[in-house]
């Protein structure tokens, strides 16, 4: 592939709403993958070091405890258990379609390779199976939601 085309993919793809570009063109593939680490309808805000020094001190105060609230809620949120995680970028739906069941609740049993959710990347749906026997402690993503490679989806006890 031409090296132009590959830089004007690159260009349209960092201007775009897309987060990945796949062309084949003859024996030639090239794969485009926006370095992107948070889904694009979340907003993160963090406090910036160099800033801080600038702000008063009513305004570094909430800052302050923010920074302090942030370890707390990341400790309640480490799981115990087996953790299942997403292998891929997609959207995650608890089941095969809006009105069917759930493929697992809190509280079933589940067997390695019990289907636990589907994945939707690239207009292909993608089941996520249980790597290990046991029961379901904790359902991590809600159903429709964004997941990114390695997020934690499913606790298994």
């Amino acid at each position: 592939m031409d090296l132009r085309k590959l830089k004007t993919l690159i260009d349209l793809v960092a201007e775009s709403d897309i987060a990945e570009l796949e062309v084949t063109e003859g024996e030639s593939k090239v794969r485009i993958v926006k370095s992107s680490a948070m889904p694009q309808n979340q907003v993160v805000m963090m406090p910036s070091q160099g800033m801080a020094p600038q702000f008063a001190a009513p305004a570094a105060a909430p800052a302050a405890a923010t920074a302090a609230a942030a370890p707390a809620v990341a400790a309640a949120a480490e799981p115990t258990g087996h953790v299942v995680k997403s292998p891929m970028v997609g959207t995650f739906y608890r089941s095969s379609s809006p009105g069917a069941p759930a493929f697992v609740e809190v509280g079933q049993a589940v067997k390695e390779g019990d289907t636990l959710c589907i994945i939707e990347a690239m207009k292909l749906l993608n089941e996520i199976d249980a790597d290990k026997t046991g029961t379901i402690t904790q359902i991590l993503v809600e159903n429709g939601q964004p997941v990114e490679y390695g997020q934690p989806l499913f606790v298994i006890g």
